[in-house]
């Protein structure tokens, strides 16, 4: 059992890499593919609110306010790439004995190097511009998603039910 364990383990970065690939995806897409993606959401979004309060506004009312919007749902894209991400880099090196400070330096350098690559890559992309402004965003994604996991796995590490049934026996 500890030979298949040792043999599986390496498979437990394949959801980082498997992000990694996801998000390289996002951003080969053009300016414009990549803003009329984002912009269908937004819409949507809207779209389903006025649904769900019966507002019967007109498609013009629903993409101005599909507009007013589409910035924001843009960046809680780049947040949530990143902290799912994080997520999928940290525990992996939690299986690998990474705890505290370093787990949240290490996965933080990996999630914020990535995230420039990714902008560096953007730059050869039609009518995609790198910013750092992204980096920062893509970061807090990555930050909370780190102590997410800390979190996580201190409580399951920590838990008071499992620390009472190990004591009696």
């Amino acid at each position: 059992m500890k030979i298949l364990i040792t043999l599986l383990k390496p498979l437990s970065f394949v959801p980082a890499l498997l992000m990694m690939y996801i998000i390289f995806s996002f951003s080969a897409q053009t300016g414009e593919s990549s803003g009329n993606l984002s912009y269908q959401i937004s819409y949507d979004i809207v779209e389903i609110k006025s649904n769900i309060l019966s507002e019967n506004k007109s498609s013009d009312q629903l993409a101005y306010e599909a507009d007013g919007i589409h910035y924001y749902v843009r960046k809680a894209a780049h947040m949530t790439e990143y902290f799912l991400l994080a997520i999928a880099i940290s525990f992996p090196l939690y299986v690998y004995g990474v705890r505290g400070i370093w787990l949240m330096i290490l996965a933080g350098i990996v999630c914020v190097a990535f995230a420039g690559l990714d902008e560096y890559h953007q730059s050869f992309v039609d009518s995609r511009t790198p910013a750092v402004k992204d980096v920062g965003i893509d970061s807090i994604g990555a930050f909370i998603g780190i102590l997410l996991v800390q979190a996580f796995c201190w409580s399951v590490l920590n838990n008071p039910v499992k620390k009472k049934k190990t004591r009696k026996h």
